[in-house]
């Protein structure tokens, strides 16, 4: 099997472009939540999301055209051969939005196939490219699809590209469900209330570690494992006792050969909502027992980014360990007494090597997947 290895990334999300610049943000406990002014809120039982500033689309085109542009900026030249994987879980669809307002029936260039072909133009790749859609697992599940494409030797460089929007029609859905927060959201918090959306995008490169030490690439840290699972418990709702969370989890364990004990934090997903986080917490204690690591979570600073989310996640958590500091949990003033003071809203020092990132979504998906840090 191969060493896979996150050689760079690029990143622009709700606190602004770059990963020093989100790292920074988020270790000095900022928070990119605010009342919406891309559409009206009134009909909705929530009027706060983190939207991306500056992001502004030309007439018909959708924000994910711009999104991707200055992602592709910062990211510059990838290999000509790397696989593409994209995690998206609407796509443009404010363009969709805006189409159907007006009466007007999709066309091609609207479904998801189209951009995914604007992907592959812009970083200049060869067709083939895949989306991943599994709901807020979409990301990691495309990160762990890469690093077991190059584990297997079936590719040495897979880019991963995920993006999403905070786009009315999954604002209006999500406050169908009760899932927003009529405030800040607070993950981890015995008051908290919900989520807040958030959007991102996001440009991860991996390759295959050899390849990156003969061509003396970057190493931000090595993706050593990796797991997914569903609970198939209800369609938007998790399993409260957290099975496909801990599936996944022990998944990521065994194919990263370590053991639980061996774990210096977590990233949770951390949505803020009353059974995400419950049904996490449960997940954890029974994977760790007595030894709860510090744990984190980002939402609270740059929102829920759907498919994005666990992009974001991974690059905060290979800077995490690079760093050896675990940034607050935004808005987690009163943790749940079963987090054992493991979160709150404080930095935590960490003293090891692998870390432990975590998403899960509708459907019942579960995604996991284990960094370890490269000792430089």
């Amino acid at each position: 099997m191969k060493q896979v290895v996150l050689s760079r990334s690029a990143l622009v999300t709700p606190l602004g472009d770059g990963g020093d610049t989100l790292w920074q943000q988020l270790v000095a406990g900022g928070t990119a939540i605010a009342p919406l002014t891309r559409f009206a809120t009134g009909n909705y039982i929530s009027s706060y999301a983190a939207c991306i500033e500056g992001l502004v689309a030309a007439d018909a085109e959708s924000l994910m055209a711009p999104l991707l542009e200055r992602v592709a900026e910062q990211m510059g030249p990838v290999p000509a051969d790397c696989r593409l994987l994209i995690a998206t879980t609407k796509g443009e669809i404010d363009r969709l939005e805006t189409r159907s307002r007006a009466g007007l029936a999709p066309t091609l260039a609207d479904l998801p196939e189209a951009f995914i072909r604007q992907v592959e133009q812009r970083f200049h790749l060869p067709p083939g490219g895949l989306n991943i859609n599994a709901a807020c697992a979409s990301s990691t599940i495309a990160v762990a699809r890469g690093a077991a494409l190059i584990a297997a030797g079936q590719a040495s460089a897979v880019l991963v590209y995920a993006a999403d929007l905070v786009s009315e029609f999954v604002f209006s859905g999500f406050s169908a469900l009760q899932a927003l927060s009529p405030h800040v959201c607070r993950p981890f918090d015995q008051q908290r209330s919900g989520l807040n959306l958030g959007e991102a995008g996001v440009a991860l490169l991996l390759l295959d570690e050899e390849r990156a030490l003969q061509n003396k690439a970057p190493i931000m840290a090595r993706i050593a494992g990796w797991g997914a699972a569903n609970d198939a418990h209800h369609v938007t709702a998790p399993a409260r006792d957290g099975c496909g969370l801990i599936l996944a989890c022990r998944q990521a364990l065994s194919s990263a050969e370590i053991s639980a004990e061996q774990i210096c934090a977590i990233n949770a997903h951390g949505t803020g909502t009353l059974y995400n986080d419950a049904m996490e917490l449960t997940a954890f204690h029974a994977l760790f027992a007595e030894r709860l690591p510090p744990l984190h979570g980002i939402k609270g600073s740059i929102g829920h980014c759907l498919g994005a989310a666990g992009a974001v996640e991974v690059a905060v958590g290979a800077r995490a360990l690079a760093e050896q500091l675990l940034p607050p949990t935004v808005g987690c003033r009163n943790p749940e007494a079963v987090s054992d003071g493991r979160v709150g809203e404080k930095q935590q020092p960490l003293s090891g090597d692998y870390l432990l990132c975590c998403n899960s979504g509708f459907g019942g998906i579960n995604g996991a997947l284990v960094l370890q840090r490269i000792m430089s």
